[in-house]
């Protein structure tokens, strides 16, 4: 009895092909409702591959067929159980941190705003002759937003710039006139608090950092306070993320590209005045950081915060959405407890193998090396310059590094599990990778895509 038992059960096991199919064909399914279309040619290939190999093992004798099933579940398992041990890489380089100050005069943006036969362009220059021939490359572009930009159109350019102009708005509140009493606060109260409230109004995560001297930009560069020493006197820095729409940034490097960035610019910075403005009603002082106001590195704040770490492409890789997020800050002297920063190797790691956005790079901004030792401090640097004359070329700020990040995909299951992995074990990590590759190809083109604003 025993025996025939066993049998029925072995013969069952021959449909562990329809098994893995109708898994594929969910993945598929999965990859539909996120519009993406070869992920979705892929995951049904490989559903017909298993339906076709269960039909070409009826040729074979029954218990042929039942013995190269078992051998093919039992590899199958055994290679699921060793992509789930918590391998980790023993060549892993850690990221180091830039402790010296920057002077926001020097970023691409405040050079940008120079104008030739001004004082300020001729002082700059005079003491950074090195950039002069690096920025007049940018300067013969046709510029950002430009109507004779390769990207141009007329209504998605204009919704942008309408979007940078909106920002403008928020400036006054950078001022403060702190007319309350201080209340009494309880630190862990208000710090919950504060991020439920955030995550209400819109972000994807908020954290909470002591603020450090390398936050802050040493000098001001742009705007009417251009070289003027950054000072402060707030203890805490509030960091803060808000998505970007994955299928606007499908549309890399298009003008939905811009569109979306400077949208979630805006949110950001509307956020950043709400919460600085609840905080000085509580008695306490409190700075809003947003597009163009910024007197901190958002990025690094937002890491010291807990996050995410910096990759490859520079932009803070967050566990959610990898770099497809913008940054607020609010600088403040509130009582707030601290979120306790863990260094993240296995996204170091992912960067380091992956590469994915240095190979899709228009301009070749993003080094295809591992980490190296710069200003005594280990970490990738970005070709600012090659990057920002692109930008200048298209007219719009790029994103192609975004759009094919394998972290940026979807915050849902399909995804989220995939992340859980690439945590746990370099060598999922590295099988990850090459998934992705197959799914999505190495340089993926967005010619599928259709705009949502088509």
């Amino acid at each position: 009895m025993s025996v025939v038992l066993n049998l029925n059960f072995m013969e069952k096991i021959i449909y562990v092909y329809w098994g893995i199919a109708l898994v594929f064909t969910g993945i598929a399914i999965a990859f539909k409702l996120e519009k993406e279309h070869k992920p979705v040619l892929v995951s049904l290939l490989f559903a017909g591959f298993f339906i076709t190999l269960y039909f070409i093992l009826q040729i074979f004798e029954q218990r042929l067929q039942i013995v190269l099933t078992t051998l093919f579940v039992s590899i199958a398992l055994v290679s699921f159980i060793v992509l789930l041990i918590p391998f980790r890489n023993k060549n892993h380089i850690k990221a180091g941190i830039v402790s010296a100050r920057f002077d926001e005069r020097d970023i691409m943006f405040s050079r940008n705003e120079l104008n030739p036969g001004t004082k300020r362009f001729d002082d700059y220059y005079r003491r950074n002759p090195d950039k002069k021939t690096l920025d007049d490359k940018f300067r013969e572009k046709p510029g950002l937003l430009s109507k004779k930009a390769t990207k141009y159109h007329p209504f998605k350019f204009a919704s942008a710039e309408a979007n940078f102009m909106a920002v403008e708005a928020f400036v006054p509140y950078k001022k403060e006139t702190l007319n309350k009493a201080k209340q009494k606060i309880d630190a862990q109260e208000l710090s919950a608090y504060i991020k439920k409230w955030l995550k209400q109004i819109g972000t994807v995560n908020t954290g909470i950092t002591e603020l450090k001297d390398y936050h802050l930009y040493s000098h001001k560069g742009r705007g009417d306070e251009y070289g003027k020493e950054i000072h402060q006197s707030h203890t805490f820095a509030i960091a803060f993320t808000v998505e970007m729409d994955k299928e606007m940034l499908d549309m890399a490097p298009g003008a939905e590209t811009i569109m979306e960035s400077s949208q979630q610019y805006l949110h950001a910075g509307n956020i950043a005045v709400q919460l600085a403005v609840f905080i000085r009603n509580l008695g306490y002082s409190a700075l809003p950081h947003f597009d163009g106001n910024y007197q901190v590195i958002c990025p690094v704040v937002a890491r010291d915060a807990g996050l995410g770490e910096l990759g490859r492409m520079g932009l803070l890789m967050t566990p959610e959405l990898g770099p497809r997020v913008r940054i607020g800050v609010v600088t403040t002297d509130i009582p707030l407890v601290v979120d306790e920063y863990h260094y993240e190797a296995s996204v170091i790691d992912f960067c380091t193998s992956c590469k994915k956005c240095a190979d899709n790079c228009p301009s070749r901004a993003i080094m295809f090396d591992n980490m190296q030792e710069i200003d005594g401090v280990i970490r990738w640097k970005i070709n600012h310059e090659a990057c920002f004359t692109y930008w200048n070329i298209v007219g719009t700020d790029c994103g192609k590094c975004i759009q094919v990040c394998p972290y940026a995909h979807p915050d849902n299951l399909l995804h989220n599990l995939v992340r859980k992995g690439i945590k746990n074990s370099y060598l999922f990590a590295q099988m990850a990778l090459k998934m992705d590759d197959v799914f999505y190809g190495r340089k993926p083109d967005n010619k599928h895509y259709q705009s949502p604003l088509s």
